[in-house]
């Protein structure tokens, strides 16, 4: 837990405890005034003082827990009232719009999702659905969200919103975070699709304790997100993490972007598609299936090539970015164990990075298709738990 600094003012001190309580019963659930003080390193009538005021205004509860184990009375569980802070999370991919009202704790309170099609991915479009979508939920509901978080499968520039591109939605400088946030009358926080992806996973994901942490998954594109030393990476402006856009076959197949032999090529839905000798255009369902019913033996001579540049372009990040953990998200999540082995294998084997940390983890992401959701959630979540 981070401590104020030395010399602070008493009501700093409560606020920044208060935000440290929030925070930890947001991520990990209910517990134990006990357990809390220990966890948060704070004396016990400083809990009790943080949770009864919590409670008075309807952000926590106390309740008995539900299975009592051993005599005598039971302990109190602090459990976080998801409707006391509620946020709004979108999911924009290309050819889909996902949104979930989403409740402190994280829990998801309501959902709607509309497919997009040529005139429908238009960011006015797009931005006039998801702000009647949000009326309609809401009104359903009966919530007010306090906050909106958009994941973007482009580079976003965190500060303003501003998608700078967003070459598979073909968008370029869009003010999705401002326009988004005149129409729906709250603060919009905006994020590439990958660095969310990675946030969720950290929060609440495969890569809940581990500190460096590398996020890759594929939808029509590829994109990566880095979490080094227990916080997001960003670069300049807040761009970072397009992994799909290194250049691993010079003279390669051409890129929605604009070069040529970027590892999406390689490794991207279509590519994909090609290496099981299905249409390009084939619904994701389509993919999956076929995944799921060929033989393994057969699988894994048809993926042979695919899987090479998968490991090939994996080995090149663990060796740029020194991470114990690599989650595979999205489409990747469906590939055949005998895949995910053999790319663990090369990682392993052919990483010098992964060789001196004692071998760099690949694993699947948990959280499936609601990564990237649960990413922009927790992205508006941030500023809110200062201020509930």
């Amino acid at each position: 837990m981070t401590t104020p600094t030395a010399g602070a003012r008493p009501d700093e001190v409560r606020r920044h405890n208060r935000t440290a309580l929030l925070r930890r019963l947001h991520v990990t659930g209910p517990a134990t005034r006990a357990a809390l003080a220990t966890e948060l390193g704070l004396n016990r009538s400083t809990i009790k003082a943080l949770v009864d005021g919590l409670a008075e205004t309807g952000v926590v509860a106390e309740r008995v827990p539900a299975l009592r184990s051993g005599a005598g009375r039971p302990s109190l569980l602090v459990l976080p009232q998801p409707q006391a802070a509620v946020v709004v999370a979108v999911d924009v991919r290309v050819e889909q719009v996902a949104m979930a009202f989403v409740g402190l704790g994280g829990h998801i309170l309501g959902r709607d999702s509309w497919n997009l099609h040529h005139r429908s991915r238009e960011p006015a479009e797009v931005i006039t659905h998801i702000a009647d979508s949000v009326r309609l939920l809401a009104d359903e509901l009966d919530v007010t969200a306090v906050g909106v978080g958009v994941s973007v499968p482009g580079v976003v520039r965190r500060s303003d919103g501003l998608v700078h591109e967003a070459p598979n939605l073909h968008w370029t400088d869009v003010a999705l975070g401002r326009r988004l946030s005149a129409v729906l009358k709250a603060p919009v926080r905006v994020g590439n699709d990958a660095e969310l992806g990675a946030l969720a996973e950290h929060v609440r994901g495969a890569a809940r304790g581990s500190d460096d942490v590398v996020y890759v998954s594929a939808d029509v594109g590829v994109g990566g997100g880095v979490i080094s030393s227990g916080a997001p990476l960003r670069g300049s402006g807040g761009y970072v993490g397009e992994l799909g856009h290194m250049v691993v076959r010079p003279g390669g197949r051409p890129c929605y972007c604009g070069s040529r032999g970027c590892w999406e090529t390689e490794v991207g839905e279509a590519a994909l598609c090609r290496a099981l000798g299905l249409p390009e255009d084939v619904p994701r369902g389509a993919i999956v299936a076929e995944l799921r019913s060929a033989s393994p033996e057969a699988l894994a001579d048809r993926l042979a090539g695919f899987t090479e540049w998968l490991a090939l372009g994996l080995v090149t990040a663990v060796n740029v970015l020194g991470p114990e953990l690599v989650v595979l998200g999205d489409l990747f999540t469906a590939l055949p164990e005998q895949v995910v082995d053999e790319v663990r294998r090369v990682v392993r084997h052919r990483s010098l990075v992964s060789r001196a940390v004692g071998g760099t983890r690949v694993v699947r992401s948990p959280l499936g298709r609601d990564a990237k959701l649960i990413g922009a959630a927790e992205l508006a979540f941030e500023p809110v738990l200062d201020e509930v």
